[in-house]
């Protein structure tokens, strides 16, 4: 029931975070209407069921998400307890099993936006380093010791073996597979907006495409607009710091409007996106250098599992727009229930 309720915050937390809305102002409200959620209208899994899934105000549909965030949340804070709580004397065990339950919590919050936005917020993922780290001095048991520099210690290789292993993994994956080719339909219209690339009915943030000052756009355009000229059959390059055209360079600070035609551009792609690296490290504060080591393993494995089972399927798309962070939080959440043994049962072979 604990869970259960605090998965209803975790709902907020996955609404109003990506957002950078204020998690505890206003009250509960239904995102179609403003009506504000009553408290007997907000009692986790029952209401989600009575309603039917819609708002009592304007029965606008509420999406399963908020149901299944709070019976995930419910069986996670459960499971926490059985396996550290020791029900047959709570008491001391209690702290450790409330500590696992709230990094179990931080994954469920981190999973859901990473699948709807791409993105792991900075308070989920720098936070929960240094909660973890900051739990590490108290609960040394957390890393299975009773010495709280010991504790601190391996919290803090954690956070550095973790961390850095992603990070690793991303430079070698953008010097290997730094570039994405699209095709576009023939005459796509491409235009370079103030906020977001424009290809046609698609737009992706300039966020997503420039990661580094190094970062370049190419692009064979058949035609190149700007507010005072115009270009045929021309190659752009477009960085945070320079657009070329052709043997032209341009600041692109003073460009008030690009507009290409083309059938084809290439885009710089990461392997993993810098939230993963910061998500890796909140995980190792809370689970040591060895389940860091084990979930970036792990995880690796989930995906390919899950990359083969989509091609099968012949859902290959869908394995590209697949976030990574998932598969970390997964593959910690098996470390956290059962790696140890796993890792001793494959060492003892």
């Amino acid at each position: 029931m604990f869970g259960c309720v605090v998965g209803s915050f975790l709902n907020v937390c996955i609404h109003r975070m990506p957002r950078e809305l204020s998690v505890v102002s206003p009250p509960s409200h239904c995102p179609h209407c403003q009506y504000a959620i009553p408290f007997y209208l907000n009692i986790p899994l029952f209401t989600w069921v009575a309603l039917r899934g819609r708002c009592k105000n304007c029965r606008a549909p509420i999406s399963f998400r908020y149901f299944l965030v709070e019976l995930l949340t419910g069986v996670a804070f459960l499971s926490a307890w059985l396996r550290f709580g020791n029900p047959g004397d709570p008491l001391p065990s209690l702290p450790l099993a409330l500590v696992y339950s709230l990094f179990l919590a931080g994954l469920i919050v981190a999973t859901f936006i990473d699948f709807e936005h791409f993105i792991i917020p900075d308070e989920i993922t720098m936070g929960g380093a240094a909660v973890g780290f900051a739990l590490s001095l108290f609960f040394p048991a957390l890393h299975g010791t009773a010495a709280t520099g010991e504790s601190l210690v391996r919290s803090a290789l954690g956070i550095l073996l973790g961390g850095g292993m992603v990070y690793a993994i991303l430079r070698l994956g953008k010097l290997l597979f730094g570039r994405q080719r699209l095709k576009l339909d023939p005459g796509t219209k491409i235009y370079f907006g103030e906020t977001a690339l424009i290809l046609g009915d698609k737009e992706i943030p300039w966020e997503e495409i420039f990661y580094r000052k190094t970062d370049q756009i190419r692009l064979e355009a058949r035609r190149v607009e700007l507010i005072d000229r115009g270009y045929t059959k021309a190659s752009i390059r477009l960085s945070p710091l320079m657009l070329e055209i052709d043997d032209e360079q341009i600041d692109p600070v003073g460009v008030g409007h690009l507009e290409a035609e083309g059938d084809d551009i290439t885009l710089p792609r990461e392997a993993m996106g810098l939230g993963d690296v910061k998500f890796m490290a909140g995980i190792g504060a809370f689970v040591g250098w060895q389940g860091a080591l084990f979930s970036l393993m792990v995880s690796a494995l989930i995906g390919a599992i899950l990359g083969v089972v989509l091609i099968a399927l012949g859902r290959r798309d869908w394995s590209s727009r697949m976030p990574y962070g998932p598969y970390i939080a997964l593959a910690a959440v098996i470390w956290l229930f059962a790696g140890p043994q796993i890792t001793a049962a494959i060492f003892a072979q």
